[in-house]
């Protein structure tokens, strides 16, 4: 078997059992995207409408590119550094943007985690300190700022993020309950990859099914809820007329990236410690299915508390409606009731329009309630916690959903950490002297330093930069360059060999078709629509500021310049590699006089099935 047995050979780890592969590859694929992203998009849009271009992107871009990234790393049993060096010295930039990829969304999506543990440990008290809001200095009314908006935005912006009114400032500096969080989340991190696949194998067996009997638990819960139904109606009508809006395909096409964790060099990782028979195609298929049942069942009980969300903040709003009639109008109370309050609003508009005038009612429409998207930090932080609060025994859900939210975000923290880590080992940056442990640990606090930033009065900006630009094109380029590697480069008909040998079969039209022609299509077609729309506005964000004359509405700025220079550095940084590697063994094999052929399949590095 070549070079199969000198690694085993060489002691290169393996996994203990293929449940335990599979359940990392599901780990690192299914985290917190499925939990808020995919749930914000159906809701954005058209319901239902938006599984047509979710499953047309998964069907001819998702799979396919899932089943290329495990078979090539178990074809070639090295990280993604190691495998694209492996077909060509030049592809070798391909492998190091992967690992750039995952460090940087290694650095953001921790501190999502640490602010999951700062909740938790508040999820503890009586009552929840997002319920009401607090007392001003002379303890004679609450504070304003909470009373403008609400107890639940109050402790997200101001006792939690303390953020800035803009992204320049930085208050006092680094926070320091951020910091401990922080802290805390690379240190579980650190403790389950110790020793990479060895410790995070036992680890991800908790990691990857707690969070589904948890959102079984939601499930059951949810359901049971007043308005649940209005928020499942709200999920599954679907508004086809929103298919027309060319966003809606380029936001199904770049979820799938974020959905399967494709291009982040993890999967290649995992892979890589297979036996070199084991099926990848079915591996692929079973991974990709499962991450997108979990979307769609994830969306079920989040859907359900969004409708009792929506519903209570309706009943809310006829409330305050009714004391304000019943007060004008002396009415005997209970004569007004939720259930007649337009009828007898109408009639009163037809007797009295001057004094229902004059009662400034709030136009109440439970539509518009249920419009009131929440994306990404804003589903979980805002939307759910204000729903929780709302429920009986509310510290009992809100400790269970944030152990859900950490171990889901704790088993995708496992294949980025993994995605850096098996390439510095396959490339042999550290001696080897250096342990294992002592590398790990580099990385992480490599990472934690470089984080810092968003524990900052400012650092919730500078973490939504991060998650858009510097994930989705780095990753639709990486990609792309993947299937050049291994079709035209490596060899379609060379790697179909290979996939034979490995599983038994020879890959069929569909696969062949895809990887050849549609899969390189529709990447590059949505890389240049992205491109072509994000050139056409100004880069802005949404300020938190107490001070705006529309608060609690957030203030939109445009980004000063240095900082749309540093949105366009994490969009180049990662791919910029593929061309600079490229362009680097150029210039050396002119100088050495020694030519290399770019197309020259795998020799030095292969091994015969």
């Amino acid at each position: 078997m070549g070079d199969a047995n000198n690694n085993l050979k060489e002691g290169r780890p393996k996994w203990d059992n293929k449940f335990q592969y599979l359940l990392s590859c599901i780990g690192f694929a299914v985290g917190l995207g499925n939990i808020w992203r995919f749930p914000y998009l159906c809701q954005t849009y058209g319901g239902g409408a938006f599984l047509i271009p979710y499953l047309i992107a998964l069907i001819f871009e998702g799979i396919p590119l899932l089943h290329l990234e495990l078979a090539i790393g178990q074809r070639l049993r090295k990280g993604s550094v190691g495998v694209w060096s492996s077909i060509s010295p030049y592809l070798g930039g391909v492998g190091i943007a992967s690992m750039l990829a995952s460090f940087l969304v290694g650095l953001y999506y921790n501190n999502i985690l640490a602010w999951t543990l700062w909740y938790f440990f508040h999820s503890f008290e009586e009552p929840l300190p997002w319920k009401n809001c607090p007392l001003n200095n002379n303890k004679t009314g609450f504070i304003k700022e909470c009373e403008q908006s609400t107890p639940v935005d109050y402790f997200w912006y101001r006792k939690t993020l303390n953020i800035s009114p803009d992204i320049t400032i930085n208050g006092d500096g680094l926070q320091w309950w951020l910091v401990m969080s922080l802290v805390v989340a690379w240190l579980v991190v650190y403790i389950c990859v110790i020793r990479g696949i060895e410790s995070l194998g036992k680890a991800v067996y908790f990691t990857a099914t707690f969070p589904y009997l948890i959102l079984l638990i939601l499930l059951v819960r949810g359901l049971t809820l007043p308005g649940a139904i209005h928020g499942l109606a709200y999920l599954i009508t679907p508004d086809l007329t929103v298919l027309s809006q060319p966003k809606v395909w380029l936001d199904a096409a770049t979820q799938i990236f974020f959905s399967l964790s494709l291009g982040f060099g993890g999967l290649i990782a995992f892979s890589s410690y297979n036996s070199p028979k084991n099926d990848c195609e079915v591996d692929a298929v079973t991974v990709a299915a499962i991450n997108s049942v979990t979307s769609i069942f994830a969306s079920i009980p989040i859907f359900s508390i969004l409708g009792f969300r929506a519903t209570t903040a309706y009943w809310d709003c006829l409330d305050k409606n009714i004391l304000l009639v019943l007060n004008e109008f002396d009415i005997q109370d209970g004569n007004v009731t939720r259930e007649n309050y337009f009828s007898w609003v109408d009639d009163l508009n037809a007797t009295h329009p001057d004094r229902i005038s004059v009662l400034t009612l709030k136009n109440c429409v439970l539509k518009d309630f249920l419009d009131q998207s929440a994306s990404g930090t804003g589903l979980a932080f805002i939307a759910f916690t204000e729903a929780i609060v709302r429920m009986p025994a509310p510290q009992v859900w809100a400790i269970l959903f944030f152990i859900m939210l950490f171990s889901l975000g704790l088993s995708s923290m496992f294949g980025n950490v993994e995605g850096i880590l098996t390439p510095l080992l396959d490339l042999k940056v550290f001696p080897k002297c250096v342990p294992k442990e002592m590398i790990t640990a580099v990385i992480c606090l490599v990472s934690f330093l470089m984080a810092l930033i968003f524990t900052t009065a400012s650092g919730n900006y500078w973490l939504k930069i991060f998650d858009y630009y510097g994930t989705a094109l780095p990753l639709l380029i990486i990609a792309f360059f993947e299937l050049i590697a291994v079709v035209y480069v490596y060899g379609i008909n060379k790697f179909c060999d290979d996939l034979e040998s490995m599983t038994g079969r020879r890959p069929n039209l569909y696969w062949q078709v895809t990887w050849r022609f549609i899969s390189p299509l529709l990447l590059f077609s949505v890389f240049v629509a992205y491109v072509v729309i994000e050139v056409q506005h100004h880069l802005s964000y949404e300020a938190w500021n107490p001070n705006y004359v529309e608060f609690p509405k957030k203030e939109v700025k445009e980004y000063t310049s240095w900082v749309v220079f540093v949105c366009a550095f994490l969009v180049i940084f990662p791919s910029i590699f593929i061309p600079f590697t490229a362009l680097y063994h150029l210039i050396r094999s002119k100088f050495s006089g020694c030519r290399q052929r770019a197309g020259n399949p795998i020799d030095n590095h292969a091994f015969q099935l």
